[in-house]
């Protein structure tokens, strides 16, 4: 069996990304309900999309949050749609799916994203004890993900296309895996600006992986040309165990 070669995404050009705040605290049931069982499995037909998910940033991760500027702070879930050719007809039809779900009455009006747009892969590796290959690891189950995006400053060209040095988070205890993006270059609609976002696959507790990127993020703090702007521990979703936030303001 041929595997695509180290640090490539295989198929994969594109990770469409939202970083999603729901703005009443006493819909996080109906939201998860709604993009879990309908919005979410609609996409997924869409001829270029290869695979989606969605992660929680559950009241313990947001409290072992490492960087939050605003208004990324207010982020309870975060959405990734992993795309491949035909790309832009593929966000083309993604869009527009989201607009005759709009005329159609089904969705979300009680969440904001504030952060969302396509994102170029940069590179795809995977753990030295784990047996797929990197292209694979978003296939492989999860129990949540250490994401970071960085932006960037001044005006160091080409700073937010370089990925993030990956070999340090691989030997995180819990990380599976790490893919690097980077706000596309043709962005369409979407305004993601000069960011980009670092994807930690885990199979491990998703506090335990944090505090071994934390430290990771720390020891390269000043790194020339971005600003880490969020980096938090997300959890995976079991569908219908939407209960993290009851009797939470989830702040």
């Amino acid at each position: 069996m041929q595997q695509p070669p180290p640090g490539s995404p295989g198929k994969i050009l594109i990770g469409f990304f939202s970083f999603t705040e729901v703005t009443d605290p006493s819909e996080h049931r109906s939201y998860n309900e709604w993009h879990q069982l309908d919005h979410l499995p609609e996409q997924l037909p869409l001829a270029g999309i290869a695979w989606g998910q969605r992660w929680v940033c559950t009241p313990r991760c947001r409290r072992a949050r490492t960087a939050a500027v605003p208004p990324l702070d207010r982020v309870h879930y975060l959405t990734m749609y992993l795309m491949t050719e035909p790309v832009a007809q593929t966000l083309e039809e993604f869009s527009a799916l989201g607009g005759e779900l709009h005329r159609l009455g089904r969705f979300h009006e009680l969440r904001k994203s504030h952060l969302s747009g396509p994102f170029d892969v940069l590179s795809a590796h995977a753990a030295g004890r784990v047996l797929v290959s990197g292209a694979a690891v978003p296939y492989r189950p999860n129990t949540g993900a250490y994401v970071v995006v960085e932006e960037a400053t001044g005006t160091h060209e080409g700073a937010e296309r370089t990925p993030r040095e990956q070999s340090a988070l691989l030997e995180v205890d819990g990380v599976a895996g790490v893919w690097s993006f980077a706000a596309a270059l043709d962005p369409g609609r979407w305004r993601p600006g000069r960011r980009r976002v670092t994807v930690c696959f885990l199979d491990g507790d998703p506090l335990e992986a944090a505090g071994g990127a934390e430290q990771i993020l720390r020891h390269a703090a000043g790194e020339t040309g971005t600003e880490v702007v969020y980096a938090a521990p997300f959890e995976s979703i079991t569908p219908w165990k939407w209960d993290w936030f009851d009797g939470d303001d989830g702040a």
